[in-house]
């Protein structure tokens, strides 16, 4: 099913240093899923293993697979930018290019030849309207994206991953540097696009996990500890391990 991510007995290493443990997990789609736990956990690593970022660092390898809509992102026929447009990143401080509005948006759309540019303007009006921007900057896409507040440039990523429609979108820690206005337009927006695409959020706020993912999975010492439903998780968590964690004893 388009959405889906499959991992099974996924183990990852930095050099000699291993983050993540034969972790196995179903993702499901059009679902928000967030990834918990402390610090060097693994939540990240196995968050940019779905779209194989971590390759761009030297010296890593994995064990097991990662499946995404059925077919196995370490396939030999796969290829990795075709991936990545699938499967879209927003990262923890928002990385607008220094490049105008309007070309934020279309930089996907015309590195991947999904439109032509008589057809841009509409896409990217579409993107932003998704990322519920559209209004804010209708009457200044040539002005530069680094000229928007914090809390905007976000959602302006978010709209050049959209831009290509992905079928997940990941997102490290997206709020970690916004005000809580922003935040809450952000958690706001992810709950909308929820309904059209599947979302994998890593966050240390326990609260925003427990306000806008549906399903959680915490983890521990690169070990997958337990995974369900958000509202179970974090009322009557299963593990002690979860139960000390959530409830502020550690972490």
């Amino acid at each position: 099913m388009s959405g889906t991510v499959e991992i099974a007995d996924y183990s990852f290493w930095y050099g000699r240093t291993q983050a993540l443990r034969d972790v196995s997990l179903s993702v499901p789609p059009t679902r928000i899923t967030a990834f918990i736990g402390p610090s060097g956990c693994g939540k990240t690593t196995l968050l940019r293993s779905i779209n194989r970022m971590n390759e761009l660092i030297t010296d890593t390898r994995y064990r097991g697979d990662i499946q995404v809509s059925g077919g196995s992102v370490y396939a030999p026929s796969v290829d990795v930018v075709g991936l990545r447009r699938r499967i879209g990143m927003v990262f923890q401080k928002p990385n607008p290019f220094p490049k105008s509005i309007f070309d934020n948006v279309a930089y996907g759309p015309r590195v991947n030849a999904l439109a032509g540019e008589a057809d841009m303007a509409d896409r990217v009006e579409h993107a932003l309207k998704r990322a519920v921007l559209w209004d804010e900057v209708a009457d200044r896409l040539d002005e530069l994206g680094t000229g928007l507040s914090g809390g905007q440039q976000q959602r302006l990523c978010i709209a050049r991953a959209l831009a290509n429609e992905p079928e997940i979108l990941l997102l490290d820690e997206p709020c970690s540097a916004l005000d809580p206005i922003a935040t809450q337009r952000i958690e706001e927006l992810l709950v909308e696009l929820k309904r059209e695409v599947t979302i994998v959020i890593v966050t240390h706020n326990l609260h925003q996990a427990a306000r806008i993912a549906d399903d959680t999975a915490f983890f521990y010492l690169g070990a997958l500890v337990e995974f369900g439903a958000s509202d179970e998780l974090f009322t009557r968590p299963r593990e002690k391990r979860t139960e000390a964690y959530v409830t502020g004893r550690f972490g």
